[in-house]
């Protein structure tokens, strides 16, 4: 399972604030603590900064690489603050993210063409969020098929099917798993990736329906999860899973997380 660490998000308050007053220390600790906890890449996203997006993805994305040798995930929604980042990130970054709306994809896909970028593709276009597999299939197709065409390596894309949540329509959950089997069943070499805490939104104990989704999820063929890598509970649970599913052979990950003490 490839981690993408979500902590720093200028939509959580402490960050935020750590912007606000340079408190590169608040910065440089949250990422320590997620490369220390397994997390392969870290998200950083300065989205609330209205009119000050690029300042501030470029103060995070330099403090966090001064602490951390993994590569980051630069989450814009805006081409210009994502082409600045690249210009500083030291190593392969990753991109979050492009997606079949015209705009955002006709801007983004000269910026990735022919790298070696990882790159988050959202099931999402113009005519808004799918709802069903089907639909979901239809834009996948797309995207990979436009992203393979300019010269980006099938292993460098990952496909998010878009979590919805099971508060507004009880079909969201089962058809979200189908979409990952199915993406990952048509498209060999691809990866799927999620942030997934979506499918609790609105329902109590929310963390509880996360991880149980989570394994689910696993075993259908998620490999990659945007997630707080301090959650512990997740951890074990994608661990858990991993063994139980057939994707640890000999369930070496498993014993050495437990040979660690993580359980």
């Amino acid at each position: 399972m490839i981690i993408i660490g979500e902590l720093i998000n200028s939509s959580r308050k402490a960050v935020a604030d750590a912007i606000e007053n340079k408190d590169a220390g608040i910065i440089q600790k949250l990422s320590k603590d997620q490369d220390q906890a397994g997390a392969d890449y870290i998200d950083i996203n300065a989205g609330t900064f209205v009119g000050r997006e690029l300042e501030c993805m470029k103060w995070l994305l330099e403090n966090v690489q001064k602490v951390t040798d993994k590569p980051c995930t630069i989450d814009s929604p805006d081409p210009n603050v994502i082409q600045a980042a690249l210009e500083i990130h030291k190593g392969i970054p990753m991109i979050n993210s492009i997606s079949l709306e015209k705009e955002r994809y006709d801007k983004l896909m000269p910026i990735i063409a022919g790298t070696d970028i990882k790159v988050i593709a959202l099931c999402m276009s113009d005519e808004g969020m799918p709802t069903t597999m089907e639909d979901r299939q239809k834009i996948a197709d797309k995207l990979v098929n436009g992203l393979v065409k300019n010269n980006v390596n099938i292993e460098n894309i990952f496909i998010d099917p878009l979590v919805q949540p099971i508060s507004v329509n009880k079909e969201f959950g089962m058809e979200f798993l189908c979409s990952i089997e199915n993406i990952m069943k048509n498209f060999k070499g691809i990866h799927t990736v999620c942030g997934l805490s979506n499918i609790s939104y609105g329902l109590p104990a929310r963390k509880v329906l996360n991880r149980a989704f989570m394994t689910m999820a696993v075993s259908r063929g998620l490999d990659a999860a945007i997630i707080d890598p301090l959650d512990k509970k997740m951890m074990r649970a994608i661990i858990a899973a991993q063994a139980l599913s057939g994707q640890d052979d000999f369930c070496v990950n498993y014993l050495q997380a437990y040979r660690s003490g993580m359980f």
